[in-house]
């Protein structure tokens, strides 16, 4: 496998030739990552010559919806999935809302769902809620110390009335990377559904849902380089059965029965350009024509193992310290590089004390309130988060490790 090319992958990113940024090691992915310049174009063009209502016979508004037609369709391909099985929505939070809503009129008392002690928010609260509708809410909880989540664990939660398994593929505090096919396989084994909150995890390479098996995979395009945008994958089985939540005139089409708002027509058409950056890198360094669902799963392959070269030695560095404690797995092998450290000082206060050395980070609990809270962390107290994916450098590492060094 060749080595990623660093110079072309930053060129592609006009934040590193943005003056105001200079000097600046931005470390704070996990929340939002730089957008590609693929992005930018399209977004810029979509407000400048094609700001219309689209669909329509005229020839800007026939282009504006051809432009929101190929983001659907093409992200689909990446992934494996059929193109009416991918929906936009303003956020991943916004998207888990409205599932919730259908699936509680889906779901019968007594039935079960489980949900996990690692989540992020947003794949957590909107399914222990259910519990007001009589359903039954079962926790299948972290390990205290690691926040690892063992399968083992969820065998014992799983039985015939489970009709619904939510999980994260990694967690935004954890960094492991869980088993998605083995969980899948476990839920549908007792004709369970599941729902895989891929934030975390996305940013280091869009995956192949198909052959994960789940029947939901969510994700945010303002983590994977382009626009504020949550995008839902629910397989054809599960979108036809759940209860339509959009215009009832809508009820036939399936990508809109589970998106009830209108949709954000430039930074859908924007989200194309994710596609132009990983079909880009992927031209770059492979010279044969290949599948889209290739062309992820190599790109994915090459950010992978830069960020594992990246992630090795800030461990190798945090297991050193006996005023860190890191959170998740201290080897790069199986984890992303979202690193999450409890320190005797509030994990804000430590970010904003790295401001100085040209650190962009932050603290705070994540948005992943019960998790802490399942370590034995205070909330409050909350964690410093330090996040990077493939376009991070190794000068920005160094100065990261200077930076933790001063301040620590």
């Amino acid at each position: 496998m060749p080595e990623l090319d660093i110079d072309f992958v930053r060129a592609q990113f006009p934040a590193f030739e943005e003056p105001s940024l200079a000097g600046q090691a931005f470390f704070e992915n996990a929340g939002g990552s730089y957008a590609c310049r693929q992005v930018i174009d399209r977004l810029n063009r979509a407000y400048v010559a094609r700001k219309v209502q689209p669909y329509a016979p005229y020839a800007a508004s026939r282009i504006a919806g051809e432009g929101m037609d190929e983001a659907r369709a093409r992200l689909a391909a990446l992934m494996g999935v059929e193109t009416d099985e991918v929906m936009f929505g303003p956020s991943t939070s916004q998207n888990t809302y409205v599932l919730a809503q259908a699936f509680r009129d889906w779901l019968r008392p007594g039935d079960a769902v489980v949900v996990t002690g690692q989540d992020h928010e947003a794949n957590s609260g909107v399914w222990r809620r259910l519990e007001n509708a009589g359903i039954e809410i079962r926790e299948w909880a972290v390990d205290p110390v690691s926040g690892h989540l063992d399968p083992a664990d969820l065998a014992g939660l799983l039985d015939e009335r489970v009709r619904l398994v939510c999980f994260p593929h990694c967690s935004n505090i954890v960094g492991e990377i869980n088993p998605v096919a083995e969980i899948v396989a476990m839920a549908h084994a007792v004709g369970a559904v599941t729902c895989v909150d891929g934030v975390s995890f996305a940013p280091h390479g869009l995956p192949d849902v198909a052959a994960l098996g789940t029947d939901i995979y969510l994700f945010s395009t303002y983590k994977t380089y382009g626009p504020h945008q949550g995008v839902m994958v629910v397989r054809r089985a599960l979108a036809d059965a759940l209860p339509n939540q959009g215009h009832f005139f809508n009820a036939e089409a399936p990508a809109k029965r589970l998106t009830p708002a209108g949709p954000d027509h430039a930074q859908v058409a924007a989200c194309a350009g994710i596609v132009d950056y990983i079909d880009a890198v992927h031209a770059h360094h492979h010279t044969d024509e290949a599948p889209p669902v290739e062309r992820a799963r190599r790109v994915l392959a090459l950010q992978s193992a830069r960020e594992a070269r990246l992630l090795a030695p800030l461990l190798d560095y945090l297991r050193g310290r006996n005023d860190a404690r890191l959170i998740g797995p201290d080897r790069p092998e199986g984890r992303v590089p979202t690193v999450a450290l409890h320190l005797a000082r509030p994990g804000a206060e430590v970010a904003a004390a790295l401001v100085p050395h040209g650190i962009m980070a932050s603290g705070g609990d994540f948005y992943a309130v019960r998790l802490l809270g399942g370590l034995g962390i205070d909330p409050a107290h909350g964690v410093l988060r330090v996040s990077f994916v493939h376009y991070t450098s190794e000068d920005e590492i160094n100065q990261l490790v200077r930076a933790l060094d001063a301040v620590l």
